[in-house]
C-alpha cells in the first residue's frame, strides 16, 4: 500500500487508490505482446496468491528492504534483455509511454521518465553485465530522486528522458490529480 498516501487520505482510501491502480496498470500493460510484463510485489506472500493478480502475468516477490533494493533485485531477476521499471501510481500511464522507453533503450543505456516532484515514473535499463545498480544512495521521495539515481550511473552512459507524468504519492497529488480529471 502507499504508506504515504494513507497518511494523509487514511489507509482505507489508499488502498482503494492503490488496488484501482494496480488493476489499471495491468489493464494497459500486461497484455500488450511487445513486451514480456511481470509485477513486482510486495510483500512476497501476495505473489504467490492467484486471487490478488490475474494467473496469466508473470510475478516476482520483491524482496526485503526499500525502495531502492527492491528495484534492484528486481532488475537483477529479469530474464536478459532490455528492462523498464514502472510504478503503479501513475494514472496517465499508457502502453505507448513503456514502448517510447523500449524505443528509446535502443540507442541509450538508461531511459527515465521524469515526475514534476523531481522523481520519476519509470526507470529503463539496456541489459549489462554485470549489472549497474542505479538506485543505491538515492534520496527517495525528494527532489533529489531523479538527480541521485543519475548521479548513480556510469559517466559514459547515454540517457534518454521521455515524457513528464504525474505520479500519485500523497494527498495533495491525489487531490490535483482528481481535480484534473473532473474538469476533463
Amino acid at each position: 500500500m502507499k504508506t504515504r498516501l494513507a497518511k494523509d487520505v487514511g489507509a482505507a482510501t489508499a488502498w482503494v487508490f492503490y488496488r484501482r491502480m494496480a488493476a489499471t496498470v495491468v489493464r494497459r500493460l500486461c497484455r500488450d505482446r511487445r513486451w514480456i510484463s511481470w509485477l513486482a510485489i510486495t510483500p512476497d506472500r501476495f505473489a504467490r496468491q492467484d486471487r490478488f493478480w490475474p494467473r496469466h502475468v508473470r510475478r516476482l516477490p520483491q524482496g526485503r528492504g526499500d525502495l531502492g533494493a527492491r528495484m534492484a533485485r528486481v532488475g537483477r531477476k529479469l530474464p536478459e534483455g532490455s528492462v523498464s521499471i514502472v510504478g503503479s501510481d501513475v494514472p496517465d500511464l499508457a502502453a505507448s509511454h513503456v514502448a517510447s522507453a523500449f524505443r528509446a533503450l535502443a540507442g541509450s543505456d538508461a531511459a527515465f521518465g521524469p515526475t514534476p516532484d523531481g522523481g520519476y515514473w519509470l526507470v529503463g535499463l539496456g541489459r549489462r553485465r554485470p549489472w549497474v545498480d542505479p538506485f543505491g544512495k538515492v534520496r527517495r521521495s525528494s527532489q533529489h530522486a531523479l538527480a541521485d539515481t543519475l548521479a548513480n550511473l556510469p559517466a559514459s552512459w547515454r540517457v534518454a528522458r521521455l515524457a513528464q507524468l504525474t505520479d500519485i504519492d500523497n494527498g495533495a497529488d491525489l487531490a490535483r490529480w482528481r481535480a484534473s480529471i473532473s474538469a476533463k
